[in-house]
């Protein structure tokens, strides 16, 4: 698999307040990677310097082999590389229909409405929202709306995909759903990368980890080297779930988190 993006030396400071500091890393086309880290790491404000919404301190985003860094959100999203929120948002005026048509018409370049239409009601199957095509945006679920979220994303046809919290709220049904749509939307070749504090979710899918913590990569590798890394069980798992995880004791004098 080839690189169609790169983190380097990623920085983004807030006055003294170091969010993102010197973070680097890349993706590969069709993997999952997962991104974990406790509450205030810095995860979501890495996947906005990504995408456009803050401006980097320091430090470069390679996409596709062009240096994106200074783009904004809309040239993110035409350009392929696209994003859900943690917050779900749709345009609340609009049917479940017209706020995915938004997306393949203003970010894939669709010809005209009709052609967005057909593409946005396309991705609505994809997800299981085609029966809900012409009721507002509003009525739907939580579970729908995060649906709609990536039909929404999906119809940007992005070639990078970052989902921030996509399984909060859900219950267990709910997300062995999200889980599968995950894996189709994978399977189609868009890498994915995700944000996500549920580890069952996070272990299931991803082929590499990250893990944030203060602003600070501290730990990548696959599934199993991470969640064995002592600098990862004392900052986030915390010991009983690493060792759960490795059917081992639980290792003395490290706290749960």
């Amino acid at each position: 698999m080839s690189t169609i993006l790169e983190v380097r030396d990623l920085s983004k400071n807030f006055g003294g307040l170091h969010a993102v500091k010197n973070v680097s890393f890349s993706l590969k086309e069709g993997e999952i990677v997962g991104l974990i880290g406790p509450n205030g790491a810095g995860k979501t404000t890495l996947v906005n310097l990504m995408t456009g919404v803050l401006k980097a301190t320091s430090g470069h985003v390679i996409f596709n082999g062009q240096n994106v860094t200074a783009q904004r959100p809309f040239q993110a999203a035409r350009s392929g590389l696209a994003r859900t929120f943690q917050i779900v948002q749709p345009f609340p005026h609009m049917t479940v229909l017209e706020n995915v048509t938004a997306g393949a018409l203003f970010a894939a370049g669709a010809a005209n409405r009709r052609q967005a239409q057909e593409q946005a009601m396309e991705h609505l199957e994809f997800v299981g929202l085609a029966p809900l095509a012409f009721r507002p945006a509003t009525s739907l679920t939580l579970p729908s709306r995060k649906r709609l979220e990536l039909a929404k994303s999906l119809a940007m046809n992005p070639r990078v995909l970052l989902l921030d919290e996509v399984n909060a709220g859900l219950n267990t049904s709910e997300i062995e759903q999200a889980l599968a749509l995950m894996r189709a939307i994978a399977a189609r070749g868009i890498t994915i990368m995700l944000i996500e504090h549920l580890m069952k979710v996070v272990l299931s899918l991803s082929e590499r980890i990250l893990v944030l913590h203060h602003g600070e990569l501290i730990s990548q590798g696959d599934p199993q080297t991470v969640i064995s890394d002592p600098r990862v069980v004392e900052a986030y798992l915390g010991s009983k779930f690493a060792a759960r995880q490795q059917g081992i004791a639980p290792i003395a004098g490290v706290a749960h988190v």
